[in-house]
């Protein structure tokens, strides 16, 4: 039964993504003809839900050789080539986080402002919670006072205590801290967020690689999941920014916010095919346990199987 409402729960969130994709695909592949007007419509399709040029062209490109050599009978086999090209591409970055427990596991969230990272961690706390494993929110965004106080509403909500400085404290003295608390004892999972920061400001990007540093330094011996989160509404601008933070900080995995709120969940497709950085979490509602685990055959069916 669980399995059942995790995937209607999928299902849900993707609502204006599928509602796109299937009622056009279903009204383009209706037609008996496979002709160029067909692939004009489709590549309209696929780019509109920022599925990205490269995958449109090889779909297509895909379905032309096919027909070339007479392996179609109908444009409606055209949406099962899709989705197994789709699920090829997402298997790739369909990397679930696995976190041990018993002991210190680092994660440094980072991304650009209103991507919804402080509370993409309030849940991601919950979750860990929910797992049994301990949890410690470090409030490492330092300059704006509203963002510490989201962050211990949280703690305070799933039960995780907060460290934290007084505003406009260094941030990287804050991650300091937290560290010395990991050499103290903790054996849980330390979750920093940061401030949001556009990825073409210099300065705020080396404020990042400080915070990273102090973390390589002082637990030199663990490797820090880097998670970047990106919010889906943004489309394409969510690629550009992802490859700048993989350069940039080495960000090591995504959560993919808002889902629930976007025709352009598609922009999975093209994350996987152009970054290869795995998609850890998507949030899917504004729920408590709204942010699941990534699972592409789960995303692929929920977008285009009826």
């Amino acid at each position: 039964m669980a399995t059942i409402s995790f995937f209607e729960k999928i299902k849900k969130g993707l609502t204006k993504t599928r509602e796109v994709l299937t009622t056009d695909l279903n009204d383009l592949f209706s037609k008996k003809v496979i002709d160029k007007e067909l692939f004009d419509k489709l590549e309209e399709l696929l780019i509109s839900a920022d599925m990205g040029p490269q995958f449109t062209y090889d779909l297509i490109d895909d379905v032309k050789k096919r027909v070339s050599r007479h392996d179609l009978q109908n444009a409606g086999q055209i949406k099962k080539i899709m989705q197994e090209r789709m699920i090829a591409i997402l298997q790739k970055i369909d990397k679930p986080l696995i976190i041990p427990k018993g002991r210190p596991f680092i994660i440094l969230t980072i991304g650009v402002n209103g991507s919804g990272k402080t509370t993409t961690i309030g849940k991601l706390a919950n979750s860990l919670k929910s797992n049994g494993h301990e949890v410690m929110l470090v409030a490492a965004d330092t300059f704006r006072a509203a963002a510490v106080e989201q962050l211990e509403v949280w703690g305070t909500r799933v039960g995780a205590p907060v460290i934290k400085h007084k505003t406009n404290a260094d941030p990287a003295a804050v991650v300091f801290d937290a560290m010395a608390k990991i050499k103290a004892g903790f054996a849980g999972v330390v979750v920093v967020d940061t401030a949001g920061r556009l990825h073409t400001r210099v300065n705020l990007m080396e404020e990042l690689k400080k915070i990273k540093r102090i973390i390589n330094k002082e637990m030199p011996e663990m490797s820090p999941e880097i998670l970047l989160i990106l919010d889906a509404t943004t489309g394409q601008n969510a690629v550009v920014q992802a490859k700048t933070f993989k350069e940039e900080i080495g960000a090591t995995g995504i959560v993919l916010t808002k889902l629930d709120g976007t025709s352009k969940g598609g922009v999975v497709v093209r994350i996987a095919s152009e970054l290869a950085l795995p998609v850890r979490y998507i949030g899917v509602g504004e729920g408590l346990d709204d942010l699941r685990v990534f699972d592409s055959v789960d995303f692929t069916n929920a977008l285009l199987v009826s």
